[in-house]
């Protein structure tokens, strides 16, 4: 008798252990690592920031998000492997970053002037256009979720950027992207891939002489304090597209998935909405600074600029499909009609 209460005790000590362990075990979080290169006061970095708030508010606490801004645990070229190893589960690169992974498609939004306006953008990006690009990236282990806005690009330099020929010889810093490369060659410049991290001090160093971005990269990366001119072209589009690991993705309990997808639209929503209102208060704080002259073009201008730019098609339609390129050209021409 003594020894069977001996064992019904200790059994009975097993099981409450192992009843007080089970929820303990539950309640770890799930931890999703999200890295991006930017700042933190940038459109993007608020919306990752925003998307951390409403992750770990509808999902109770059970998933955290530990945000990495400004390239504190990855650089551009590091991040997308990191992604794929389960290093880190959640990125918002640029859509020019899937290239080199071999999904050459996501960079017809590099070709300059494509996307003209917002109203364009969105009828890609939220329509079955957006999502055929999106499914591309199963094959490579990563499940696009959202896109996100940065905005239009400008062009910067050290000399006035103002016809074509004023970009001959003048050595520009550029993301990885065989489009964007394409760009500044048939304009007769010298493009440089180089980290997003890095273009501060290349400038400062005059190891490259001028870049493209949008203005609130400009700003927040102090790029205006370097550079002479700024025009403004708002001729290329940035954009990203928040990624997560497949597997990590696809096995998470179907209800945490849920509410982290609804997090994910709210922060999309934020972020396409602020990012135009970021780009405009960064353009006035550049003006106000007055360390960079800003050159606006004229109509005809613009349109020379226009016009030096058609051969990157013809170059990017061997890459990324003549068929691909047309439906772009055909939403943005559904969009102003």
């Amino acid at each position: 008798m003594g020894k069977f209460t001996f064992a019904a005790s200790i059994a009975g000590l097993s099981i409450a252990a192992l009843a007080f362990a089970g929820p303990a075990a539950a309640q770890s979080p799930i931890i999703i690592k999200f890295s991006h290169v930017v700042a933190t006061d940038t459109p993007k970095g608020k919306a990752s920031e925003k998307f951390k708030e409403l992750a770990e508010k509808y999902t109770g606490g059970k998933v955290k998000v530990e945000v990495y801004p400004n390239s504190t645990l990855y650089k551009d070229k590091e991040e997308l492997e990191a992604l794929q190893l389960g290093s880190v589960q959640m990125l918002a690169p640029s859509n020019s970053k899937f290239g080199p992974l071999g999904i050459k498609e996501f960079e017809a939004f590099d070709l300059p002037y494509l996307l003209p306006d917002l109203k364009t953008l969105r009828k890609v990006t939220e329509g079955p256009l957006g999502l055929k690009l999106l499914k591309l990236l199963d094959t490579k282990g990563i499940t696009g979720l959202a896109y996100w806005d940065n905005g239009f690009k400008q062009m910067s330099a050290n000399k006035k950027l103002i016809t074509p020929e004023d970009y001959k010889a003048v050595k520009f810093r550029i993301q990885s992207s065989r489009v964007i490369q394409a760009q500044f060659k048939t304009l007769g410049a010298l493009p440089q891939v180089m980290a997003f991290s890095e273009v501060y001090q290349a400038l400062q160093t005059g190891v490259v002489d001028g870049q493209e971005n949008t203005w609130s990269n400009i700003y927040t990366q102090k790029m205006n304090e370097v550079q002479k001119y700024i025009t403004e072209t708002n001729h290329g589009y940035i954009g990203y597209v928040v990624i997560v690991n497949k597997k990590f993705w696809d096995d998470l309990p179907a209800d945490i998935r849920g509410q982290l997808e609804k997090a994910m639209k709210e922060a999309t929503d934020f972020n396409n909405t602020q990012s135009q209102k970021e780009n405009d208060d960064a353009l006035a704080e550049i003006k106000k600074s007055g360390k960079s002259e800003i050159i606006k073009l004229t109509t005809d201008q613009d349109a020379a600029m226009r016009k030096a730019m058609q051969p990157v098609y013809q170059d990017a339609a061997g890459r990324v499909g003549q068929a691909l390129i047309d439906e772009f050209l055909k939403e943005a021409k559904s969009a102003t009609n």
